[in-house]
């Protein structure tokens, strides 16, 4: 059998074992021991412990617990929902304002959080009800907190650039910096579309709605100055020379449980345990993922898939915008199926070597690739953030918040192609202020 029939029989088998609700880590264990076992014998499983740690033997990887803690103990408290009044009373006199509250309160939590799903949860949960009362559609209701929700990838700290730069080898803090603009020019474009549509659908009764003066505007600010702080201090550890990423990750943990501790009481030892508890089992669900997908890749590599498919993609005579074209596509499917998590650590080390052969910056491409991610979490079967966000209304349908995507998912597609044209959207920010 050809490298390239058992590179697609590694990705069928896969496929099949995720589409039978297998856990994501012991699905790409579990194959990846099968061809292990085809390929090397019984011998290969003298090298299954020893590849598996070398793979989480890194002290990168400690930035991922501490983000994911991060997250949640923003996530636990009350801070979206500050986020979110704040925003609507300044933007009251807008129209189409709640929606464009919800898409900033979505962008300034992802900057919390780093997680998707649970900007959805905290933003959709007070947002989606009130846009509703409001007279907003269900379709552009749900569909905005659910493109909002995926900012949490984009906008840094975000977990699934972390398991890129790990994968890929690239500089986690040179990637934090290439999501910040095109992270802001998205939400850009997601509240244009919101202007654009709550004009065109004469959403003028939000007018009608409670008047804010002054005083109330300005009440909530206070509440903001925290997480601000939370942020500016991250990003000043991060990035003024005081911290590394793993380093920097432990003081926006800190911070954060600071905050919920002081700001918001939360200083019973209940709610710090379901804070700790959630945050272990997550932790340990990417750790596992991870330590199986280098094995999956050892697997792959052993059988010289890795290296033919490369070498294939390679000495393909097309144009390099045309593979990048077929790249962004084969994501684009990947993620109708599988997790960000599972997808750039299974295909990172094949695509790789192609993206920086065709001349491409690996640190721009993480940050399209990383909008790709975020296509595939609100497009079926398996987006991720439709489910939430069905989970919160469930008297709209699936359709109808997918319906609701659907222009945001295009404005992704539009941030892709203004990156290939302005490649330095993502890039000029890393350069200038960490050279090269």
């Amino acid at each position: 059998m050809t490298p390239t029939l058992i590179g697609v029989a590694f990705f069928v088998v896969a496929l099949i074992l995720l589409a039978t609700g297998m856990p994501i880590a012991f699905a790409l264990g579990s194959t990846a021991l099968v061809f292990m076992l085809l390929n090397d014998g019984w011998n290969a499983l003298n090298f299954l412990p020893e590849t598996v740690f070398a793979g989480l033997d890194d002290f990168t990887l400690a930035s991922i617990p501490m983000f994911i803690l991060m997250g949640a103990a923003v996530a636990s408290s009350r801070a979206g929902s500050d986020l979110y009044e704040a925003l609507a009373r300044w933007l009251y006199r807008v129209p189409g304002s709640l929606v464009i509250s919800n898409i900033g309160a979505c962008a300034l939590f992802a900057a919390l959080t780093g997680s998707s799903p649970a900007t959805c949860a905290a933003i959709g949960k007070m947002g989606i009800p009130e846009m509703r009362r409001r007279g907003y559609d269900a379709d552009l209701a749900t569909g905005a907190i659910a493109a909002g929700g995926t900012l949490g990838i984009l906008i840094p700290p975000s977990v699934t650039m972390i398991l890129y730069g790990i994968a890929s080898e690239t500089s986690i803090g040179g990637l934090f910096l290439a999501g910040i603009l095109p992270g802001l020019m998205l939400t850009g474009l997601f509240i244009a579309w919101a202007l654009f549509i709550s004009w065109r659908r004469g959403n003028t009764q939000v007018f009608s709605g409670q008047a804010y003066t002054w005083v109330q505007r300005i009440e909530l600010l206070p509440k903001l100055v925290p997480l601000l702080l939370v942020i500016v201090g991250v990003i000043y550890s991060l990035y003024g020379g005081i911290a590394t990423p793993s380093e920097a990750a432990g003081v926006g943990a800190a911070l954060c449980l600071m905050m919920v501790v002081v700001m918001y009481r939360m200083w019973h030892p209940s709610a710090l345990w379901a804070i700790l508890r959630d945050s272990l089992r997550e932790s340990g669900m990417l750790l596992m993922i991870i330590g199986m997908s280098v094995l999956f890749g050892y697997a792959m590599s052993s059988s010289m898939v890795t290296q033919s498919v490369a070498q294939a993609i390679a000495e393909m005579d097309v144009n390099r915008w045309v593979l990048l074209a077929a790249i962004n596509l084969m994501l684009l499917v990947l993620g109708c199926f599988l997790p960000p998590a599972a997808i750039i650590l299974m295909t990172t080390p094949i695509i790789l070597p192609v993206i920086t052969a065709a001349g491409f910056d690996p640190i721009w491409f993480g940050v399209v690739l990383t909008i790709n991610m975020e296509l595939g979490l609100i497009t079926p079967p398996v987006g991720l953030n439709l489910f939430v966000i069905n989970g919160i209304t469930p008297d709209v349908k699936l359709t109808t918040i997918l319906r609701g995507s659907i222009p945001f998912m295009l404005c992704m597609v539009v941030a892709i192609v203004l990156l290939c044209f302005f490649p330095d959207i993502a890039t000029w920010l890393p350069r200038t202020l960490m050279g090269g």
